[in-house]
């Protein structure tokens, strides 16, 4: 299927509150951002989804994070873009689902799946870090400013899910060194500052 871009990120912006409207645009950019590191290391099979799916997956994994379909999210993305005059196909649906497999049973398999179920906290702690400099700026922010509050300040932004972040080193799955992870989601962030306002 091919998306219009905006009409799924107005859906978005509609439906949520604007801190997780921006996480959303986050892990959109994140999951852009792993894509082509992916691709550029020759790591994509031809098995792999587009980067289209990918880059959507992240946009509305949390659309149905709010209202009455909150306690059922992530399982309600395709109910929630029904009442905007949009779907997803099923493979956008799975990637999803992969981000919360302890709520939708969905596990990650493929890259892009392990790149949402990875990503989606890791920003944010990168957000966190951004908000403690005087500016607020994402563009201050260094990889090791994150990996040091990542490793060894498990206080700070205690909700990020660490276990699941550091997962993106098994070589069953995206097979990146933990490092190389936050610099990639940092970098993709930094590239959207503005529309996070960061």
């Amino acid at each position: 299927m091919t998306y219009d871009r905006t009409t799924y990120q107005n859906a978005v912006k509609s439906n949520l509150e604007k801190n997780i409207f921006y996480h959303s645009l986050s892990v959109e950019a994140c999951m852009g951002g792993l894509y082509d590191y992916l691709k550029e290391n020759n790591r994509l099979d031809n098995n792999e989804t587009s980067k289209e799916d990918w880059l959507l997956s992240g946009l509305i994994h949390d659309i149905d994070y709010s209202g009455d379909t909150k306690n059922d999210h992530p399982n309600k993305t395709k109910e929630v873009l029904a009442k905007y005059g949009l779907e997803i196909d099923d493979t956008v649906d799975s990637i999803i689902k992969a981000h919360a497999p302890e709520l939708t049973g969905v596990k990650a398999e493929n890259l892009a799946q392990w790149s949402i179920f990875c990503a989606d906290s890791l920003t944010g702690l990168i957000t966190a870090v951004a908000l403690i400099y005087p500016s607020k700026k994402l563009a201050e922010v260094k990889t090791s400013s994150v990996l040091k509050r990542f490793l060894k300040e498990p206080k700070f932004a205690a909700g990020t899910r660490r276990g699941e972040v550091k997962m993106c080193e098994l070589e069953t799955g995206l097979n990146i060194p933990l490092e190389k992870f936050i610099e990639i989601c940092l970098t993709s962030m930094q590239q959207i500052a503005l529309e996070i306002g960061l």
